[in-house]
């Protein structure tokens, strides 16, 4: 019987995290009921393996699984194709409450199934290996009978991997394996149980007493030999898997307000950073809606810079090591590249053409896109992006080699210039204006590059990137400030309002009552209880987003109102759902989730949050 310690509710303010689950009788529920057959977001965790991402809804089911890597063709998308994108499902047969909660320190996931004839504990887990992550994905589905008799039904079903593949069970030497196009899956299962391989799926159902094991793995290959576990190694797996995690987890360090919340954050991101390259993926995702509309439906299987230097930023403070150099490097290759891109491909190549796909979408809000049609867009931003991160590491005391020397120096000459070119904004706008954040991400760039050279780590005098700095700040206080509204303004001559403004209270542009009132300015016009929109006119087209709500908490415990932070950041964890996973945005009159998940950027902005805070209220 899995005996592993459960991350939990319980606790103090300091400490509490919503979603973690409880042993007792009445914490146990019904699982979010299906619309259409589409799970709520708000029902989704999160496992990975540092190579790919499940998500699991309460119901037990597995709706997104790209195998074996995040940015294949997903052979398991139901949930954006309920009848034709594949699923793996595991259950009671009769009706059921449930409990859920993370193996505490690890991305491991337990379900408890409670039915009128028994108890069964579920413990699910993308295996890693011995020395790593395996060579192939590796599911692993455990069963443990726990009282009385369960009866338990799965299947494995794959898609057409995004409308393109027939799927087939092909009868090996081993026994029934899965192909759809080039991915092969093979299943295997342990205890007793009746098996049956259809056409297109292979399923079965068993019965659970106190104290049996079952167990039903996947293990997934592309376009090469497929490894068949024996179902014993697999199982063997699950606790590997979650003493690897536990690992990493002793080596997080943080001493900080809401540690599980943050401890949880920092474990789904590091469900999206790749062990293969130190890309940090924006989401696990691609196409679900930010908006009930639909057209706002995008691809976050992708590294942006942004969400690099964010990454970098957080996990130097919690003491980790091989995370932040893997991706500063892969941060300081994709410069190499003649023409920088806002994000890359997982691997560091230019990402492909988008391209809209015929398939129904989260309970019908479309278009389902694989691609992203804003990589070649100008953003200013990137180059604060990039010469923070770079500045963050160098300042933990390591050097950079000298072509990035060189690659970063010329870097800093261009963004002298750049800065007075129109953009697109960090929030990948049409609309090409002078944005105040856009400039501001310029002034960071050369801020971070002045000092970078003052210390002897580039090659140039930081006197020009200083006196350019020093106008960009001039430029963006005399045009970019409302004193009508008491606010930085979204760009010179409107009244719209920009809560990524919010990010350089931390950037040190400006800790002043300027910064003060700009936040009240910002929760009148744009909140919605705890949450806040991106920009003026989004209340109407689309969610709150997570992040802007963090952020919001950061910035007011730089400018000093620390109980108000406080009371702020209480808030906000409140509307996470049950095990701490996080989309993109929320839907502030009902508390639905929408976009992409787990969202790399709502988790770092709770991280910056209550690290701000924290030293907010130290300061006190």
């Amino acid at each position: 019987m899995n005996d592993q310690p459960l991350d939990n509710l319980d606790g103090d303010r300091d400490h509490a995290t919503a979603g973690s689950g409880h042993d007792g009788e009445d914490h146990l529920r019904a699982p979010a009921p299906r619309v259409d057959g589409y799970a709520p977001l708000r029902s989704y965790a999160a496992i990975g393996d540092g190579r790919t991402v499940a998500l699991i809804a309460e119901d037990g089911r597995i709706d997104w699984y790209p195998t074996p890597d995040l940015h294949s063709p997903p052979a398991f998308a139901a949930v954006l194709d309920e009848e034709d994108g594949g699923q793996v499902d595991l259950a009671p047969v009769d009706e059921y409450r449930m409990r859920r909660a993370y193996v505490v320190g690890t991305n491991v996931l337990v379900t408890t199934f409670v039915t009128a004839t028994g108890t069964v504990r579920v413990t699910d887990s993308l295996n890693t290996g011995v020395a790593g992550r395996l060579p192939w994905s590796e599911l692993g589905r455990r069963v443990e009978g726990v009282e009385g008799e369960v009866s338990m039904a799965w299947r494995v079903a794959p898609g057409t991997m995004f409308g393109e593949r027939s799927p087939w069970v092909e009868h090996s030497p081993h026994g029934p394996v899965l192909r759809a196009g080039c991915v092969t899956v093979a299943v295997p299962t342990l205890g007793e149980m009746t098996t049956v391989a259809q056409e297109q799926d292979i399923s079965g159902v068993f019965t659970t007493s106190p104290g049996s094991r079952h167990l039903v793995g996947l293990a997934a290959t592309h376009d090469e030999p497929v490894h068949v576990p024996v179902p014993e190694d697999v199982d063997a797996g699950i606790d590997r898997t979650i003493a690897n995690w536990r690992v990493w987890s002793r080596e997080f360090h943080y001493d900080g307000p809401w540690g599980k919340a943050v401890q949880r954050s920092a474990l789904a991101l590091k469900l999206l950073i790749q062990s293969a390259t130190g890309s940090v993926a924006a989401a696990a995702t691609t196409s679900l809606p930010e908006s009930w509309a639909g057209g706002k439906n995008w691809d976050y299987r992708y590294s942006w810079h942004r969400d690099t230097a964010h990454t970098v930023d957080a996990l130097f403070g919690f003491g980790l090591r091989e995370e932040t150099h893997a991706a500063i490097s892969w941060t300081l290759r994709t410069l190499r590249n003649p023409d920088m891109q806002v994000f890359y491909e997982l691997d560091g190549s230019e990402p492909r053409p988008p391209r809209e796909l015929d398939l129904p979408g989260w309970r019908g809000v479309g278009p389902v896109v694989d691609g992203n049609p804003a990589a070649r867009q100008l953003q200013l931003g990137v180059y604060g992006d990039v010469m923070g991160v770079v500045r963050t590491y160098v300042d933990h005391g390591h050097l950079l080699d000298a072509e990035t020397a060189r690659t970063l120096a010329a870097l800093a000459d261009a963004a002298c210039d750049a800065w007075r070119r129109p953009d697109s904004g960090m929030w990948e706008l049409p609309e090409l204006r002078h944005y105040t954040t856009s400039k501001l991400g310029c002034w960071q760039a050369l801020r971070c590059a002045a000092h970078l050279a003052e210390e002897g780590h580039l090659p140039a005098s930081p006197d020009r990137w200083a006196a350019e700095a020093e106008r960009i700040r001039a430029w963006v206080e005399r045009e970019c400030w409302s004193p009508e509204l008491q606010a930085y303004v979204m760009y010179p001559g409107s009244d719209s309002l920009d809560t990524s403004i919010l990010l350089h209270a931390h950037s040190g542009f400006d800790r002043t009552e300027r910064m003060s009132t700009t936040i009240d300015a910002l929760r009148r016009e744009l909140g919605h209880g705890p949450h806040l929109y991106r920009y003026t006119g989004m209340r109407e087209e689309e969610g709150a987003f997570v992040a802007c709500g963090f952020w919001g908490v950061a910035a007011l415990a730089q400018v000093g109102r620390t109980e108000e932070a406080r009371q702020w950041m209480d808030e906000l964890l409140e509307t996470a759902n049950d095990v701490g996973i996080w989309t993109e945005m929320i839907d502030p009159g009902t508390g639905e989730f929408l976009g992409n998940l787990p969202q790399a950027l709502s988790h770092l902005a709770l991280i910056e949050a209550a690290t701000a805070l924290g030293s907010g209220l130290e300061g006190r």
